[in-house]
Order: structure tokens, then sequence, then C-alpha cells
């Protein structure tokens, strides 16, 4: 069932309206002219509001660029009659779903009521599943690295200069890269990652740049390359330091000029991609040792975020542990386990080599093994 807001200051079509609605089991209430209704609009969360244009006191329009201007997200049917088609027209380029002129044609009223209650439904489905995804990706704690990091995060965000991400396998280097894209001017586009230490050197410059039909020998149709998927948004080179000597060359040309030729080709490809990248390594020491350009070096790290290990942010753990047993009684459809204050303790105690990613998988070991709450015991089992 629908939540529905009708503002008619005409009595009978308000009535009728009220009666079609209820009719097909939706929740409608309804005000009088456009003060009444924009009150209702602030202090309840409707599906759908339907809405006249001409009315006392305050018109359709109006209330629907308050709406707008004041972030309500409910989804407006605008109705008019014959001589106010522009009008409604003009309604739908400032943000309402539809209009439906009087008197109604019950087929399509019907008809964008469907398609406008879908809308809704699809637009809170997302927004569910983005939160799901926030949470998921979110990054825990209230360290003091933690802080100074998250503090960098925001400040390097909104900018579109260029991020070197450094720390240790497993503490969250592309979750730095996630908070820095969310923040950034180019949060609606793209994320497009590449695990350099993943891919083949001599299958690199083709999964970065793509390759024409028949530059090599399965190359049986044209590729789009990373940089070119990345268009409009954010490139993240995970583990940067794996990538060989020939592919940092041309990342260093598409940095300096914002170009890419695909493998095979001779064409020139503008590019519009912030880059990011990663690496456990020392990359200065990668330099003295001829394995990494620092010309490359200086273009990527415009700024350098440290990512703290576990073990320098021990005081996190508790809040670690916890989302973590939320995020896994989510997954395995069951009662969220509750950890005993020593067990936490014992925790904290141990050398974390393996870092966050270690923490979780430990976590996730307690809770298929262990009983409804989490002991000292079971973790010096299971650690």
């Amino acid at each position: 069932m629908s939540k529905i807001l009708v503002i008619e200051d005409d009595n009978k079509i308000r009535a009728i309206l009220k009666e079609i609605l209820q009719d097909k089991n939706h929740d409608v209430d309804e005000a009088a002219d456009g003060v009444e209704g924009y009150k209702k609009l602030e202090q309840g969360i409707y599906d759908l509001c339907i809405c006249d244009i001409k009315m006392p006191k305050m018109d359709g329009l109006e209330v629907l660029d308050k709406a707008k201007e004041e972030g309500i997200s409910t989804n407006f049917i605008i109705i008019s009659a014959h001589g106010n088609i522009d009008i409604a027209v003009e309604a739908v380029k400032k943000g309402a779903f539809d209009f439906l002129q009087k008197p109604f044609d019950l087929g399509r009223l019907e008809i964008t009521l469907r398609n406008a209650l879908d809308k809704t439904t699809l637009i809170k489905e997302t927004k569910s599943l983005r939160k799901k995804v926030s949470r998921k990706f979110e990054m825990v704690g209230e360290s003091e690295p933690m802080l100074q990091m998250k503090e960098m995060i925001g400040k390097v965000g909104p900018t579109d200069a260029r991020v070197l991400i450094i720390g240790p396998n497993g503490s969250g280097k592309e979750l730095v890269a996630k908070a820095i894209h969310e923040k950034s001017k180019r949060f609606n586009g793209p994320l497009v990652e590449v695990n350099c230490a993943a891919i083949p050197s001599e299958l690199i410059e083709s999964e970065l740049f793509g390759h024409e039909k028949g530059s090599f020998t399965s190359a049986i149709k044209q590729r789009l390359g990373k940089f070119e998927l990345a268009e409009g948004g954010t490139l993240f080179l995970d583990e940067i330091g794996d990538m060989s000597l020939s592919a940092q060359a041309k990342v260093l040309r598409a940095l300096q000029e914002n170009k890419i030729t695909r493998v095979g080709g001779d064409k020139e490809i503008p590019v519009n991609v912030r880059v990011l990248a990663a690496t456990n390594k020392n990359l200065k020491k990668e330099i003295e040792e001829n394995r990494f350009r620092e010309d490359l070096y200086h273009r990527l790290g415009v700024i350098v975020v440290k990512v703290p290990s576990l073990n320098d942010r021990k005081e996190d753990i508790p809040l670690l542990v916890d989302k973590f047993l939320d995020d896994i009684a989510e997954e395995h459809g069951s009662k969220k386990k509750s950890i005993n204050e020593k067990a936490l303790n014992a925790l904290k105690d141990h050398n974390w080599t393996g870092n966050i990613r270690e923490l979780r998988n430990v976590v996730e070991r307690l809770v298929i093994m262990s009983g409804e709450e989490i002991t000292p015991q079971d973790v010096e089992k299971y650690l």
C-alpha cells in the first residue's frame, strides 16, 4: 500500500481522486490548497503527490519548486485543465514525473500512477542498496591514525589531485580509494579498478589502454581499455609497484598528455580520468633498484596517503569486530553473536600481520566455530 497526497482546491475532483485511489488500496491524504499541501509534504513521507496547477495561496509549480529546493524526494504528478498544458509541461521539466489533463482518462490515470509508484519503489531500493554498499565499504575506526587519514581524505577528495595510497597488504587501501572517489566531483562517474599484480606483464598494456582488432593473435575484436572505461570518473591502479617498466612509461605519457593509444593502433584518444594508485611496496627503494620510474612516482604522488596497519591502531579492534559481527550475521542470515570482553582483549594482544583482512577472516571463523558468545577460549583455539 502506497501513501499518496492529493493537493486539489476543487472539492469534487479531490473526492473523486481519493475514491479512485482508495479503491486501489492506497492510503490517501488530502489538502485543499498549496500551502496546506506543502505543510503536509514537510511533515509526512509520501510515495506520491498528485498536485493541481491553479490553486489559491500557492500554485502547483510553487509547491513543486519548494519541495525540490528542500530536498523532498516525493514524486509529483501534475494535474491541469486544458488551458494549463504548457504550464504542466514546464512542471515536468522542473522535475514532476508526469501530468494528467482534466477531465481524467481512468486508463491513463492508472498507467501513470503505476509507473510513478514503480519509480518511487526503484528509488527506495536504490537508496537501500547504496546504503548497504556504503556500509560494506565503510572505514571504521576512531584512533588517532584513522582520524588523521580521514581528515586527509576529506581535504583531497573534492580536488582532482592524483593520490598515491601506501600501506601494508590487507590494511584497506581500496577502501581509501573508494572514499576519495565518493567525495570527489566525479562520484557519479565510474570507479574502475585494475589490480596490476594480478595481470601478466604482457597483457597489462592491453588491459589499461585497450587494443585494436588483429593487434595480436587473440585480438579478434576491438577492446576498450580501463582508461577509456573510466572516462569522467576515477581509475584506481592497485599494486602499481608491480607494473612493468614498459607499461609505466605509457601510463606516464597518459598522465602527462591526457591521451592514450590502443595497442596496435596509432590514433590518439583523449581521456578525462582521475588516477589513484596504491602499493604495499617502498617505491623509493624500487626507484633506487631501477624497478620503478621516478618521474611516474612524482606524477602519481601529488598527495600521499598512508594507511595505518592494524597493529598501529589496535584500539579500533572492538569497533571493527562489532562491524564484522553485524556483516557476517547479515550474510549468513543468522542472529548476531556477542563477544566476551576478555576475548576482545585477546584479539587486541595478537600480532596482526595480515591486518584488517586477517581480522575479518578470524571473526568469521569464530562466528562459525563458537557458541552464542565468543569466549577467550574460542580465540585461543581458533585464532
